[in-house]
């Protein structure tokens, strides 16, 4: 991509001229034009490149006496944000040099996203390493992923228990959340959207207020209702039903807008060609937004999976494994990291990083499923759904030539009825006439 300068011309003269001497008028010359000179966007060169080097050398350097020399400062924080900055003005004034005010503006403007998109990623891998080597102690032992912590105590060493209660409760947990919360969220969803009615807005404020509900209150609403009110005991069932209160305003929220981005010539269409709208909202509409929709059950789920307090109050806590989520209390996997790391052991301490570890592991396992579910992006077909639209087609075309193909019609086959009578009605009267003039016999 290139931005092109606007052509510059030289100023026109007179359009005649008086030769020297003779006093013959002579036509001007036209008049010249500079040919565009393209400005590229991207990419790196060698002004560019010792422009930034320069920048940064001048902005530690500058940074340096001032902290130093010039003035009482200190302090790392400070230090390089002062260096930042100075690098920043430094790159402006040495771009300005040859640039004009709009590329010196986008030079500076791509230096900062590109240190934003930096600190993103290093804070990311900062992340996911530090957990990673803190628990590497523990994901090395085969037990970790195996046993639960019944037989274990906070002494014992890594050979013995592990979180495979912790794991499976929270499998449990988040399969029950994303049963209640799928359907219920895609169908608001839709409901907002393809069936605008006279509660739409309401219920759009409400799910707006319900994504800033502070997940403890979702934890008591559930323990009030479920546990003291109806007596049921803590399981993870209720765990299942506080998380879902807090990934359906997440998924309705995000479904919702890619519903929005639906092109409505698509659902224009389907509806010109006599379709109901149900009909159209699971035939194109769904389709179309299939992979946006898988992206909305993963924010859900990335929101409901890491909760601990719901999972506290409506679970409740224990060290033996349970598959039952309808009786006795569960652990999820957020909890027993929350209970791993408030031990002063270092052998706890290394089982709550391993238990967060597995945690990051499992929403990226449940992320790359609903990618491979949600598939391609809309025009975007696997060599398989090309297969099978492919073949579709062909059946539809050989439908049509089976439909357009020449025959007769009720009206033709009526007419050819009558020709077919009239014909031996003749031959009939032919025969007659001929027996009639035939000589008697004697």
């Amino acid at each position: 991509m290139t931005v092109v300068d606007e052509t510059k011309t030289l100023p026109a003269a007179a359009p005649e001229a008086v030769a020297a001497g003779t006093g013959a008028r002579v036509a001007d010359p036209d008049p010249v034009e500079f040919p565009d000179r393209p400005r590229p966007i991207g990419g790196l060169t060698r002004s560019g490149v010792l422009s930034l080097a320069g920048a940064a050398a001048s902005g530690l350097c500058t940074t340096v006496l001032l902290f130093g020399e010039l003035a009482p400062l200190s302090g790392a924080l400070g230090f390089t944000v002062t260096a930042y900055l100075s690098f920043l003005l430094i790159y402006a004034v040495l771009t300005g040099l040859e640039e004009d005010r709009q590329a010196v503006l986008d030079r500076v403007m791509t230096v900062v996203l590109w240190t934003a998109a930096l600190l993103m990623i290093s804070a990311l891998v900062l992340v996911v390493g530090f957990t990673a080597w803190r628990g590497r102690e523990a994901l090395l032992h085969g037990n970790f992923f195996t046993q639960d912590m019944q037989a274990a105590g906070p002494l014992d060493p890594l050979t013995n228990g592990g979180i495979a209660h912790a794991m499976l409760g929270t499998l449990i947990m988040i399969a029950i959340a994303l049963t209640i919360t799928v359907p219920l969220g895609i169908a608001c969803a839709i409901y907002l959207n393809q069936i605008p009615g006279r509660f739409s807005r309401f219920v759009r404020t409400i799910v707006e207020a319900m994504t800033a509900l502070p997940s403890i209150v979702a934890g008591l609403t559930v323990y009030a209702t479920w546990i003291l009110y109806l007596g049921m005991q803590k399981s993870g069932l209720a765990a299942g039903f506080a998380i879902s209160v807090m990934m359906l305003p997440i998924v309705i929220r995000a479904s919702d807008v890619v519903l929005r981005l639906v092109p409505g010539t698509l659902t224009e269409a389907s509806e010109a060609l006599g379709a109901p709208r149900w009909r159209t909202v699971w035939h194109v509409v769904l389709p179309t937004a299939r992979s946006g929709l898988a992206t909305a059950v993963i924010l859900g789920t990335a929101r409901g999976i890491g909760e601990t307090s719901p999972v506290l109050l409506t679970a409740g806590f224990t060290a033996a494994l349970n598959a039952d989520p309808t009786s006795g209390p569960m652990i999820s996997l957020p909890l027993a990291v929350f209970n791993f790391v408030k031990s002063p052991e270092p052998t706890m301490i290394a089982r709550g990083f391993g238990s967060a570890a597995v945690l990051m592991a499992l929403v990226l396992v449940l992320f790359v499923v609903a990618r491979v579910i949600g598939g391609r992006g809309p025009g975007h077909q696997s060599r398989r759904q090309a297969r099978r639209s492919a073949r579709a087609s062909r059946q539809d075309a050989a439908r049509f030539e089976e439909l357009h193909a020449p025959r007769l019609s009720v009206f033709e086959d009526a007419e050819a009825v009558e020709d077919i009578e009239a014909a031996e009605a003749v031959e009939d009267a032919v025969s007659a006439e001929d027996v009639s003039h035939a000589p008697s016999e004697t």
